[in-house]
């Protein structure tokens, strides 16, 4: 029998009588398989031999059939099909690599003509990109019916597509690296775009692709102005929340396995082609940050720092629309890649923030500066208007709201961008930024306050305090005090958040107080009735400070901002007192009411009551004997009147964005407050100067009162 049908099998080779083969192929291959103990036998040898020259002669003219395929042969000759489709029951009856062999080399005579065309200087350009999944698809539909003399399972137009895409990622990785300068950015674009709408049409077509198209409405339009051409705006109008980029060569190996397996079964059509275009699309990304920074010039330009009429918030209209520009921007790119392309772009919107911030920061009212300036006294100092301090509570609240939504954004980065870059996204140095703007402005309304009370302070030291006549109501000066802080403090607390406010109060009574002090020293010579009224109007001037928070309408941190004031002012009315003492007492006053004081100042003292130099000689000597703490630095190195020169910090570089000064001290501990917290990283500030409040000239008190 076994004999018999290699016989008949040799007969039916010879004459190409491929469907009776392919059913003798499985007898003979079931009579060798029963022979299988015998193998060593000579006769079961030479048959096993004779049956394996068979199946090569087989192999050999189904190949050679099957090379007049796809030639126009099989239009002519009716038969023809019909013998290939016999041909496939002969394949399959052999062993499973021929069959692979037998595909891969149909696919590979295929391609040969697309190589040879898209090869050619005329179509190997990058705008024809979409001319090559046009070929295939027309070479799919118009064979659609020849080919099906493939049997189903062998997924001949599957594996074709995979071929192709492979070639076609080899053809183009090459015409890009042959670039002889940077793409036209609306020329790429739209060439990987057309290819992302290939692969997603391989996904569907073979399985695993998307359920459902997106609307017009999730498309998304470019913002008016936007410095894109018409070509980058189709880019973005289809798959926008699709298509995860396939990435790197390294996927190729573990592709190679998966040739062969079923449509659906884990070959991943989406990036076979596209991911060739990650490592060129630095243009891309140079086009959008030119885009977004010609943008935000033309949105800080158009700013009319105030907020928009009707709204609910004090943020300015412009940081609003940054976020919109960017938020579109990064729907673009998300489109195209969440790779690589997308961390650069990232780094952008970081730029771009800072820049921003920086914008913010120079829009702050600034210290007179220059020679006319030095001359005159004024300067570093900061003259602010009513309108400048409600722009400064705007810019504390746009950058409070910059701060949280900058956080935002990098969230929702990491959720699409591709797992190895999650770790990377981080807008802390962003948010430090918008942390020291905050700081700075606040400060700045401060001196601004500090500067309209120098006319008022250099009152003080013109009145006749060394012949005043009598005591009566308290001084112009303290009115024009009044007037000034009556006028701005109910603005700025309807504008400012109740923690802003508290951290303005504490930084305007740390101020006032020590400076009020020392101002009564600059005083030539005060009688006691000019003592007398003095401390009249000290204690009006405490009675002002302390009613702020109710002027603002902010009580919540009243009562430790309320001691604070008490202590400071206290020593201005300890002063007075001492001034006001008998000759005979000043001394044992002056120690018990400040006790930290210096000999230098007990001079003043005595100087400001009138005495003589001869005259002071015995008190100082009686000072001294009580050991009084002559070691003790001036309370002018302890408590410094604020200049307008120790706050105020400058651009390290006007001319670079988004770098604010850390020289000030109080700007890098706000940064490294900020750093990783939102609005906690403010509050810690706070916290500490609030700690500060019950230190006696330590570091952070001489932070908090400087």
């Amino acid at each position: 029998m076994a004999v018999s049908a290699v016989e008949q099998l040799q007969v039916m080779a010879s004459k190409r009588q491929y469907k009776e083969a392919a059913a003798q192929l499985e007898a003979v291959n079931q009579l060798c398989s029963h022979f299988e103990a015998y193998r060593d036998i000579p006769k079961i040898t030479e048959l096993r031999e004779k049956f394996k020259s068979i199946k090569q002669i087989l192999k050999s003219h189904v190949f050679s059939d099957f090379s007049s395929l796809g030639s126009g042969k099989e239009t002519e000759e009716n038969n023809l099909l019909q013998q290939l489709s016999d041909a496939c029951l002969v394949v399959d009856a052999l062993e499973p690599s021929v069959r692979e062999d037998l595909v891969k080399n149909f696919c590979s005579r295929e391609l040969t003509s697309y190589q040879q065309i898209f090869e050619g200087a005329e179509l190997a350009k990058l705008d024809k990109t979409e001319r090559r999944y046009a070929w295939i698809k027309r070479r799919l539909r118009t064979n659609e019916e020849i080919w099906k003399i493939f049997p189903p399972s062998w997924h001949v137009p599957y594996l074709l597509c995979i071929q192709f895409c492979k070639l076609t990622r080899t053809q183009l990785v090459e015409i890009l690296n042959n670039l002889k300068e940077k793409p036209d950015v609306g020329t790429l674009l739209l060439a990987l775009q057309r290819t992302l709408e290939f692969e997603e049409e391989l996904a569907e077509k073979f399985g695993g692709g998307s359920q459902s198209r997106e609307t017009e409405n999730d498309r998304g339009e470019l913002h008016e102005g936007e410095n894109t051409s018409q070509t980058i705006s189709d880019i973005r109008k289809k798959y926008e929340k699709k298509l995860a980029a396939h990435h790197g060569s390294g996927n190729e190996e573990q592709d190679q396995h998966r040739d062969l397996t079923l449509p659906g079964a884990g070959f991943n059509f989406r990036g076979i082609v596209s991911s060739c275009f990650e490592p060129h699309l630095t243009v891309y990304v140079e086009l959008e940050e030119k885009t977004l920074m010609e943008n935000l010039e033309k949105l800080v330009q158009e700013e009319t720092w105030d907020p928009e009429e009707g709204s609910q918030t004090n943020i300015l209209s412009s940081s609003m629309q940054v976020f919109l520009i960017i938020r579109r921007s990064l729907k673009r790119c998300s489109a195209l890649t969440k790779n690589q392309t997308l961390f650069n772009l990232f780094k952008v919107f970081q730029r771009i923030l800072k820049a921003y911030a920086t914008k913010l920061f120079t829009r702050l009212p600034k210290g007179g500066t220059g020679i006319v300036a030095a001359a005159t006294g004024m300067d570093g100092q900061i003259k602010t208007s009513d309108r400048d301090e409600r722009v400064i509570c705007y810019i504390v609240s746009t950058a409070e709201y910059c701060h949280k939504t900058s956080g935002e954004l990098a969230e929702n980065v990491s959720k699409i961008i591709e797992p190895q870059f999650v770790d990377m996204i981080d807008m802390s140095e962003v948010q430090d930024e918008f942390s020291a703007v905050i700081t700075k402005a606040l400060i700045t309304l401060v001196h601004g306050i500090e500067t309209k009370f120098d006319a008022e302070m250099a009152a003080m030291t013109r009145v006749p305090w060394g012949t005043l006549e009598s005591v009566g109501d308290q001084s112009e000066y303290v009115n024009a005090i009044n007037t000034i802080l009556t006028t701005s403090i109910p603005v700025l607390g309807s504008l400012l958040s109740p923690i802003y406010f508290q951290f303005f109060l504490d930084k305007l009574a740390s101020s006032l107080g020590p400076r009020f002090y020392i101002n009564i020293f600059k005083c030539k010579q005060i009688s006691e009735t000019g003592a007398q009224q003095m401390l009249l109007d000290t204690q009006a001037v405490k009675t002002i400070l302390l009613d702020i928070p109710s002027l603002g309408k902010q009580t919540s941190g009243a009562s430790s901002y309320s001691k604070f004031v008490s202590r400071e002012m206290s020593k201005a009315e300890a002063l007075l007192k001492v001034i006001l003492s008998s000759v005979d007492s000043v001394a044992d006053t002056y120690c018990a009411l400040l006790p930290e004081g210096t000999h230098a100042e007990f001079q003043r003292i005595l100087d400001l009551k009138g005495l003589k130099r001869t005259d002071q000689q015995s008190i100082l000597d009686d000072y001294n004997k009580r050991g009084a703490r002559t070691t003790q630095p001036s309370i002018h190195s302890v408590v410094p009147a604020v200049s307008s020169t120790s706050i105020a910090p400058v651009l390290t570089s006007p001319s670079a964005p988004g770098i604010i000064s850390s020289g000030e001290e109080v700007l890098a501990r706000a940064a490294a407050l900020g750093r990783g917290f939102s609005a906690t990283g403010f509050k810690k500030f706070l916290a500490l100067t609030e700690a500060a409040k019950d230190r006696k000239d330590g570091t952070l008190r001489k932070f908090f009162v400087g």
